[in-house]
């Protein structure tokens, strides 16, 4: 224990967007009125942090000073958030008293909350937060509680209760291993061979899982929309150690489980149709990872898609084109990752049996009202989407064949080899930056073929959007085929899977 000093310097964080920024907690003890101020922009969970701290250090056998105590969150203009700032605040205190030693707090980035009586608690945001400590070469020190995040080069601390910093407790101990990028297993996994036939749907979703392309399932209810879109993830590619710490980390910042993810499974979500576009795109006070960056390096299924709000769906139309949500505040801009697979279902009409093939239950909605259903999704999305295809009820027996059908490995092995193909063909070409130039061009389309996509493109009135992405997905099924120039075959079905009539016209 060293002599008393007035001041003390604790290093934090806070979290802003999905990135964790350091923060000087400096404490200054003098004379005055007692009391504590916290300023340099906090929150109102900082501001609260004030109680916590005070009841914390007396609950775990310290002396609270009777003197005036400010706490100054360094840089002043960069808001600060969170419950972590509970722990800094707590040992900046303690070593400004003269109860802990300044120096063993130097090189060690605190964070967590405390309870009342004195136990430390994770903060949501630990893999940020580590990743903060790791590239500023710092020491991470939290609750005990928090599972090892899966950097190895950094050196992580967990305290159980703020009773064990005083002498002769235990200190600071090494947290146990946590969980790390392995196969994920789980019983029961859902399996494309749970779905009986839709062979050609199954087709649809593994010529858009091998090009990362969107998906638009449109059919009557029970036709298996939901049930398709559900094992999507079963057959894409496993996610590589960038991936997979891109993905945990935004979890990590909403404060959701991240072990799925750091065992190597892709984020699957579904929001309901009621969601905000906060809630779907992010945003909010502070900023918080919406439902699009919550399936970064995933999917992200839009059941019932023309009930979603219209406005809500149409501010996914820049994120789906730059992989990035770009919120703007008073306080600056905050970027979100948002690269994702598009899977959605639909209904025809308002009762769902428009156009069924099946001939059991007769639609009986007008023309006007089919019309105004399916432009709720818009076309501008729509044009987004580069996969769109009717789903049809299935026969009884057919359905009672389930179990039978393609499975997800069978689906995978063919994911897979397409982006290794895809992957050997851009190292060997120079088809110059990505754009639609470069689509054009790795093509490599004759002249025949390119009057042919021409032809099309003015019969249907496409948009200059919609033929490059349809020559995306054709590029993606001459990948499939190990085909170095896309044929007559490749777009014809290229253009089957985008070419449909209504559905946001």
């Amino acid at each position: 224990m060293t002599a008393a000093c007035s001041r003390c310097s604790v290093t934090g964080a806070t979290l802003r967007g999905v990135e964790a920024l350091p923060v000087a907690v400096e404490v200054a003890v003098s004379g005055g009125i007692p009391g504590m101020a916290v300023v340099g922009m906090p929150d109102a969970a900082v501001q609260e942090a004030r109680e916590r701290v005070r009841a914390a250090i007396r609950a775990s056998g310290f002396a609270m000073p009777n003197e005036k105590v400010v706490v100054n969150l360094a840089p002043g203009d960069l808001r600060k958030t969170g419950t972590g700032f509970d722990l800094p605040i707590a040992v900046g205190v303690l070593a400004a008293t003269g109860q802990l030693d300044p120096a063993a707090l130097r090189g060690r980035l605190f964070v967590g909350e405390l309870s009342l009586e004195g136990s430390v608690r994770p903060a949501a945001g630990a893999l940020a937060f580590g990743i903060c400590a790791r590239n500023r070469g710092l020491v991470l020190v939290g609750s005990a509680d928090a599972a090892r995040l899966p950097l190895g080069e950094v050196e992580q601390l967990g305290i159980a209760r703020l009773s064990d910093l005083r002498p002769g407790g235990p200190g600071p101990r090494p947290l146990a291993a946590g969980p790390r990028g392995t196969a994920f297993v789980e019983d029961g996994a859902p399996d494309f061979s749970d779905v009986a036939g839709h062979e050609v749907a199954k087709r649809a979703l593994q010529v858009a899982a091998a090009g990362g392309h969107g998906v638009l399932l449109v059919g009557p209810p029970g036709s298996g929309k939901t049930l398709l879109a559900s094992r999507l993830t079963t057959i894409l590619p496993p996610l590589s150690q960038d991936e997979m710490l891109e993905a945990a980390v935004v979890h990590s910042v909403a404060g959701e489980d991240v072990t799925p993810i750091l065992a190597g499974r892709r984020p699957f979500r579904s929001p309901h149709h009621s969601a905000s576009q906060a809630g779907l795109v992010g945003g909010g006070s502070p900023v918080r990872p919406g439902e699009i960056s919550l399936a970064h390096q995933g999917v992200l299924f839009l059941d019932e898609l023309p009930e979603f709000h219209g406005s809500t769906l149409q501010s996914m139309r820049q994120p789906m084109e730059s992989g990035v949500v770009r919120i703007t505040r008073a306080e600056g801009s905050v970027t979100l990752p948002a690269r994702f697979m598009l899977a959605a279902a639909a209904n025809p009409c308002p009762c769902g049996y428009y156009g069924a093939a099946d001939g059991e239950r007769e639609c009986r909605c007008t023309d006007q009202q089919v019309r105004q259903y399916q432009g709720r999704i818009g076309g501008p999305l729509m044009d987004r989407i580069d996969l769109q295809l009717d789903v049809q009820r299935l026969p009884p027996e057919s359905v009672m064949a389930t179990g039978g059908g393609t499975d997800s490995a069978t689906l995978r092995e063919g994911v897979l080899r397409a982006r290794a193909y895809a992957s050997w063909r851009e190292a060997r070409a120079d088809d110059g930056p990505p754009g639609p130039a470069q689509t054009v061009a790795r093509c490599r389309l004759s002249e025949e073929d390119r009057a042919f996509l021409e032809s099309m493109a003015r019969s249907w009135r496409m948009s200059g959007r919609g033929i490059i992405r349809t020559l995306g997905v054709a590029r993606t099924l001459a990948d499939m085929d190990e085909a170095s120039a896309v044929g007559r075959g490749h777009l014809a079905e290229a253009l089957g899977f985008r070419l449909r009539e209504g559905m946001g016209g």
